[in-house]
């Protein structure tokens, strides 16, 4: 015999539902937009985006990982795409030679200027779609209001 879900449960799985699929059409438009215009994942970019944000200094790939929500392996992948194409460096650390940093380049700091227009157009535009949805008018606005802390 199963007991019936509380309503708040349905409701919060009805709203994560929602959540979700509007996170899944701007992933998709800023992947698109990024790959056609740049050569670059949306998830190269925050790479690049996050180690651009903590230049001069470098960042150790462990903390890299948990900037741009990716596991270690992913995000060791995807570095090393952006090294071999010149965007990033890797360097070993010295204090902990099993510690690696990765550091933005300034061919990488080009590729990023480069993309950050193509990426705010494609989410001002996923974000306007959005807007005129009913299913998620009401999560576009609530973004428009948090104010990030730092």
């Amino acid at each position: 015999m199963s007991l019936p879900r509380p309503p708040i449960l349905d409701d919060t799985l009805q709203g994560w539902r929602v959540f979700f699929a509007l996170h899944a059409r701007v992933e998709d438009r800023l992947e698109r937009a990024l790959q056609a215009e740049h050569e670059l994942s949306r998830s190269e970019f925050s790479v690049l985006e996050v180690l651009a944000e903590w230049a001069p200094q470098h960042l150790r790939m462990q903390a890299l990982a948990g900037q741009v929500v990716l596991s270690q392996s992913a995000t060791t992948r995807l570095v090393t795409r952006l090294e071999r194409r010149g965007l990033l460096d890797r360097h070993l650390c010295q204090e902990d030679r099993r510690g690696i940093y990765a550091e933005i380049t300034e061919a990488g700091h080009i590729a990023l200027a480069s993309a950050v227009p193509t990426y705010r157009g494609a989410l001002q535009d996923a974000l306007i779609e959005a807007s005129a949805d009913d299913r998620f008018a009401s999560m576009v606005s609530a973004l428009a209001s948090v104010t990030p802390s730092r």
